[in-house]
């Protein structure tokens, strides 16, 4: 069987293949800011929409620094950037993981950048339909006739953005159990084992991300989880057959004919 290239790769050449894909990343995220912040305008209404839609009449945001709007529009733009490029991102990231593979496991590289843009994806905008709007209702609910809100854009930027940004990495979940079951740190035994435990973890997660201290969000939050938990079982298993397959062909080759 073939031998990882990575085995005939000096540390030096690492490191500059390293290089060299952190420079086309930075390149192109910066080219995707650029484009971005021409549309800033529709971004902001974009981001903003979950909590507008929410508040009550004569309520608006406030920025109380001179340059705060300034530096929030380059903010949004940054993050539409790193959504946008992130098949590319996730391309580069293959091609210097890809050398260390075998032959047959780089034939999953399109399926690793499909599945992880779908999936990371998917989190963001499962965060912003489903989860966002009825945390910011809940906030929102506790306005008085003598109580108004009056939210400055910077906190609830920052807000959003943690919360969407961790949806979207929750989401990759399967691809993450994928890669730990292909190193050996999980198996499929061990994750069915672990479930009950997994679901506590999954609710404590919940309960530190989510921005509303409700029991709803945090089950929005929780529920889409451990269906992906029972998801990445499912991949553990893929990976594991193909492991086994791998270390079955290679003893095959190695044994005397």
């Amino acid at each position: 069987m073939e031998k990882p290239a990575e085995d005939k790769m000096p540390l030096t050449s690492h490191l500059d293949e390293l290089r060299i894909r952190l420079f086309r990343i930075l390149i192109a995220v910066g080219v995707g800011f650029g484009l971005c912040y021409v549309f800033k305008d529709w971004l902001f209404t974009v981001i903003t929409r979950p909590l507008v839609a929410v508040l009550p009449k004569n309520s608006y945001m406030v920025f109380t620094d001179l340059p705060e709007a300034f530096f929030i529009y380059m903010k949004i733009a940054f993050f539409a950037s790193l959504v946008l490029t992130s098949p590319y991102t996730l391309y580069q990231v293959w091609k210097f993981v890809a050398p260390g593979l075998y032959r047959g496991e780089r034939r999953y590289g399109l399926a690793f950048i499909l599945s992880s843009t779908v999936l990371f994806t998917g989190g963001v905008l499962f965060g912003y339909f489903i989860a966002l709007p009825p945390a910011f209702a809940f906030f929102v609910s506790f306005t008085t006739e003598t109580l108004r809100p009056m939210i400055s854009f910077r906190e609830y930027l920052s807000l959003a953005l943690k919360f969407l940004l961790a949806f979207g990495l929750a989401f990759e979940l399967p691809v993450f159990i994928y890669f730990l079951t292909k190193v050996g740190v999980v198996n499929v035994r061990m994750l069915r084992k672990q479930r009950r435990y997994a679901i506590l973890m999954i609710f404590i997660a919940s309960a530190v991300l989510t921005p509303s201290p409700d029991a709803v969000s945090q089950i929005i939050m929780a529920l889409p989880l451990m269906v992906l938990y029972e998801l990445g079982i499912l991949v553990a298993k893929v990976a594991e057959r193909k492991k086994t397959a791998n270390s079955e062909s290679e003893n095959g080759e190695e044994s005397p004919s």
